[in-house]
């Protein structure tokens, strides 16, 4: 008997299969799956994309399902310019990180709520470092940052380098890519009113995130460069 498993969701991802479908990668509070939707060309195909939440029934088992039935349910987050590149942002990282059919409800959750101030004109990047933050702790690769490893007090003034597997490490002279402990106090109190904090934490995520996302670049990040 075929099994049918209906799912509130968000569509990340949709390429061209076969002459009429498409492979499609949701999102739900049950994680990330991939389904086949047939005649992706027509009516059911315009509900199935990004940032609209969806009624989705997917059928069968296994790492490729068939979607089924597929309906709106609510309107969509509108969300233009650079706000839309974030949202293609997020979408690229959870497809690049989060492993399929893993259970993440508070990740959707946050997800939800990211789409919703994003689509609000909230400012970008505290919605896009804590996203990441959330993320990276989902995952089990998040790190103190009120401690070094050796689980002594970050302070203000001390020079610290990021190693991703173990948290971070105090260093006796600058070098490329460290952070003032006065940063790292301040993002582990989400004060993004800090000089510098907001500036320290993208690179700080830059540098834990692409321990996990191995060489490759990530598309969306080239839609943020400035010609």
């Amino acid at each position: 008997m075929s099994l049918v498993d209906t799912r509130q969701a968000y569509v990340l991802h949709t390429r061209p299969y076969r002459e009429t479908s498409a492979l499609v990668d949701f999102l739900s509070a049950q994680g990330v799956v991939r389904g086949v939707l047939r005649n992706a060309r027509g009516k059911v195909g315009s509900l199935a994309r990004p940032f609209v939440p969806l009624e989705v029934e997917l059928r069968g088992r296994g790492e490729l399902r068939t979607v089924g039935r597929v309906e709106p349910m609510g309107t969509g987050h509108w969300l233009m310019g650079e706000a839309l590149f974030s949202g293609l942002y997020l979408n690229e990282l959870l497809l690049r990180l989060l492993p399929a059919e893993v259970a993440h409800p508070a990740l959707y959750e946050h997800y939800c709520l990211t789409l919703q101030a994003l689509a609000e004109g909230r400012g970008l990047e505290p919605l896009l470092r804590s996203f990441e933050w959330r993320l990276l702790d989902e995952l089990g690769y998040a790190f103190a940052l009120d401690q070094d490893i050796h689980g002594q007090p970050i302070e203000a003034g001390r020079l610290y380098r990021l190693r991703p597997e173990a948290g971070l490490e105090p260093v006796p002279a600058f070098q490329p890519g460290v952070f003032d402990g006065q940063h790292l106090l301040a993002m582990a109190e989400v004060d993004w009113q800090a000089p510098g904090a907001l500036a320290a934490a993208k690179r700080l995520m830059r540098q834990a995130l692409a321990a996990h996302l191995g060489g490759r670049p990530l598309v969306s990040r080239e839609l943020f460069r400035k010609p």
